[in-house]
């Protein structure tokens, strides 16, 4: 007698990342309880449907957003009918039917059907080349519209719109986006934060049209005039359009629950343990579900839900779904949001604001009786999972109300100075919102199962695996409890859009081909685009001249702005002058120049920057040539991709602690520096003492008097997340530092990758390779430290000897009134 039990049956409706997970949570506790049969109307696995828009902008490729192969179907013993749309469920048979007529009957069915995107009921909605952004087909159809046209408008100024925007441009389109709101992402972030980004986009080249309101699609495009050519709005201008992308919103997609009589209101309504309110054999997560009146749309709460749905259907009866207190944290096009709560504030709240516009930061904390209740964040989002939790643990914060703003690592003895964020943070804070991921799960995966990349923190803790803006901390995590190559990928991303390849191909080439000119560059790798894009033409161009100085031709017209003009182009259009002080030291003669300049020019402020320099702030544009003869002084590169400063103390020569004459260091150094290009700004610091007056700790390259000698660090960064410098070696003579520091800077400016800071570098070589170049190999290290002082031999001043720097000096004439 078969004394087998019969296995159950489970159908799911919907191949997405909600319905998944519940298998996948399922699978773990109860991987024998039923035969699986899951319906996809998209021929793909299991996608990130988040990195679409990664794909999109030429970042990821699709192999590389899928979240579950066809492998894992099989090896888990699941059919998978992909391409198959489901018309039709007979509750009473229980039998699911596809459009093909494919059928499975089922014990348990599962409705995971999404949401559908919402198309704007204007005439022209059905034209060709109007289409909505959200699955992969969506995505190539903008990938192959990118290829033949030139314009494209995007409706829609939330998340998807701007990511939707930015990945066309990208892709070399003219990108106007249109939004009927006056402030960008409105649920997200406050109005501050929303004309923030929105300024940073115009700047990486995006147009924003605000407050208008489209009143129709216009066609005439094509052989048969059925494709889209114009957009025309309420106010009745127009604007000439190849391709429009509807990006206003989702609706869940209710359409088979109702033809199956399943009770709909704003969604599939559930019940706490997700099962549909009309049939108890149907449970439902995901974007299509309403649960007590709400309907998800963020992944975090997505997934709770499916923990509960995979508990009950396992029949364990336990778990309760009762909703969720959802915070949003985000990276737009590179920029990182955080919002939780009533971010807006009102009637009887407090605000705590922090706004740096200069610096890309802002911050509000809305505080009611003593508790946080909402949060925004713009530009530097790290502490957003400590606020989400004081949100939601509801903790009176008078207490640490002056400290707040600062974070959680500057609240209590946690301390700051010294440690990474994920070195101060206790093993039980929550590190990826989507997955409920803990510090400890990770860093007990990493010391158990001997991970070692990113790749693999993922797939085990599944931490940074689905929205991705918690990656950076997942990477701090593993760096400091594996020590590993986090960063390591099993593919190169690519430059930018313009090519495939990436930054070690192209300055491989260069150097093995001995390429001399962007052109040559282009050629040979067979680049996309003729002329390239903003962002490979810069980083090119700094290849050449590092890899062949001397013979590669600096391109001024492949430099950023500040570069070209040899100032720093401030918000409201004027300029900022800074003179380089060696080592910080000045006479009151320059002090003298620099005060007469500003009287001279009504230059409005002068201010004493942080690397021990004076900066003039509001200069006219026709007036910089005049201001830097009058004050005299060599350029102080504040503008550019190059040697900013070497700050120091006094040191031996006058302070009572110092043991070396850290000053007269400071100056050696930045003289032999001077005009050094490198693939992202460098800072030095020379401190005479232990005691670290100049902050050595957090430089690029910080040096350190000691009794015996000098002690060299390297990689350190002050930046939004501070980074602290690695010792490098201890040498004893002044010679030596120099040796040391500039053989390390010349590796950095030949292996660095364009706008990699030296902390990211480091990360992704190790330091160990660094010291073998630098330190083990005396050789080499003067082979580098020559290289360097040949680079930087003869550089002229682009302040005065004009011509020799190719200044285009035609930039500086007053434009005729």
């Amino acid at each position: 007698m078969d004394m087998r039990v019969k296995k159950s049956k489970l159908v799911m409706i919907g191949n997405g990342m909600a319905g998944v997970r519940t298998l996948e949570e399922l699978l773990k506790i109860a991987p024998e309880l039923y035969n699986i049969s899951v319906f996809g109307a998209e021929p793909h696995p299991n996608y990130n449907r988040i990195l679409l828009s990664p794909v999109l902008a030429g970042e990821q490729t699709l192999d590389e957003i899928i979240l579950n192969s066809w492998d894992w179907y099989k090896d888990n013993h699941i059919t998978l009918h992909s391409g198959k749309k489901v018309v039709e469920v007979d509750r009473i048979k229980r039998i699911v039917r596809a459009a093909d007529g494919t059928e499975e009957a089922y014990d348990r069915l599962l409705m995971c059907t999404g949401s559908n995107p919402f198309i704007l009921p204007v005439p022209g909605k059905d034209l060709k080349g109007v289409i909505a952004y959200r699955d992969i087909a969506d995505t190539n159809e903008m990938i192959e519209t990118a290829k033949k046209y030139k314009k494209a408008v995007v409706i829609g100024g939330g998340l998807l719109g701007l990511e939707a925007a930015n990945g066309l441009m990208l892709r070399g389109m003219d990108v106007s986006v249109v939004h009927v709101m006056p402030t960008l992402m409105e649920r997200q972030l406050d109005g501050v934060a929303g004309k923030l980004l929105q300024k940073s986009l115009q700047d990486r080249g995006l147009k924003f049209l605000m407050g208008a309101q489209t009143q129709q699609l216009v066609g005439g495009g094509d052989e048969d005039g059925n494709r889209v050519t114009a957009i025309k709005f309420k106010d009745g201008t127009e604007l000439e359009t190849d391709l429009v992308v509807m990006a206003v919103g989702i609706r869940p997609n209710t359409e088979l629950a109702e033809s199956m009589r399943l009770y709909c209101s704003k969604g599939i309504v559930v019940n706490d343990t997700m099962q549909t309110t009309t049939d108890a054999r149907i449970y439902s997560v995901g974007e299509c579900a309403a649960h007590r009146g709400i309907a998800y749309g963020l992944v975090a709460p997505l997934f709770e839900q499916a923990k509960v749905a995979a508990n009950h259907l396992a029949q364990f009866g336990i778990g309760r779904y009762t909703g969720s207190l959802t915070s949003t944290k985000l990276k737009v096009t590179g920029i990182d949001l955080f919002s939780a709560g009533e971010f807006m504030g009102g009637e009887g709240t407090e605000e705590i604001v922090m706004s740096d516009p200069f610096g890309g930061v802002y911050k509000k904390l809305v505080i009611k009786d003593d508790k946080l209740i909402g949060a925004c964040l713009y530009g530097d989002t790290v502490d957003g999972s400590y606020y989400f939790k004081l949100l939601r643990n509801g903790r009176n914060v008078a207490d640490i109300r002056d400290k707040l703003m600062f974070g959680e690592s500057n609240i209590g003895d946690a301390g700051h100075e010294g440690h990474s964020k994920a070195a101060s943070m206790p093993d039980e804070a929550e590190v990826c919102g989507c997955n409920g991921v803990t510090k400890g799960t990770i860093c007990k995966a990493i010391k158990e199962k001997g991970l070692f990349t990113l790749d693999e923190v993922r797939k085990h803790t599944k931490a940074s695996a689905s929205c991705g803006s918690c990656t950076g901390l997942v990477e701090q995590i593993l760096m400091f409890t594996a020590g590993g190559d986090y960063s390591a990928t099993p593919k190169t991303k690519a430059m930018c859009a313009c090519t495939d390849h990436g930054h070690q191909v192209v300055r491989d080439a260069i150097k093995a081909n001995r390429l001399l000119t962007i052109t040559s560059v282009y050629s040979f790798l067979e680049w996309r685009t003729p002329n390239g894009c903003a962002s490979c033409r810069p980083a090119v161009n700094y290849y050449l001249i590092s890899t062949w100085p001397k013979q590669a031709k600096d391109d001024p017209q492949s430099r950023y702005i500040n570069e070209r003009s040899h100032a720093n182009i401030q918000r409201d259009g004027t300029y900022s002058v800074i003179p380089r002080m060696w080592g910080g030291h000045t006479t009151p003669d320059e002090l003298r120049r620099i005060a007469n300049a500003a009287d001279k020019y009504k230059i409005p402020t002068v201010k004493i920057t942080g690397g021990q320099r004076i900066d003039l702030l509001g200069v006219k544009k026709e007036d910089l040539q005049a201001v830097w003869k009058d004050i005299g002084m060599p350029t102080g590169m504040a503008y550019a991709k190059a040697l900013r400063t070497v700050k120091t103390c006094v040191g031996s020569e006058w302070c009572r602690f110092g043991t070396q004459d850290s000053t007269q260091m400071g100056k050696d150094l930045e003289h032999a520096l001077w005009a050094m290009y490198s693939p992202h700004k460098v800072k030095l610091a020379v401190s005479g003492c232990p005691r670290n007056c100049a902050e050595s700790g957090i430089k690029d390259v910080g040096v350190i008097g000691v009794d015996s000698g000098w002690e060299i660090y390297v990689g350190g960064n002050g930046g939004i997340k501070t980074e602290v410098a690695q010792f490098l070696v201890k040498v004893k003579t002044a010679q030596e530092v120099l040796e040391y520091a500039g053989g390390f800077l010349q590796l950095y400016r030949e292996e660095g990758w364009y706008l990699e800071r030296t902390v990211h570098y480091i990360h992704r070589v190790g330091l160990d390779h660094v010291k073998k170049k630098i330190v083990d190999d005396a050789e080499g290290r003067k082979g580098l430290w020559e290289r360097l002082q040949f680079s930087v031999d003869g550089e002229p001043d682009p302040w005065f000897a004009l011509k020799e720097a190719a200044v285009d000096t035609r930039q500086f004439e007053a434009l005729a009134a």
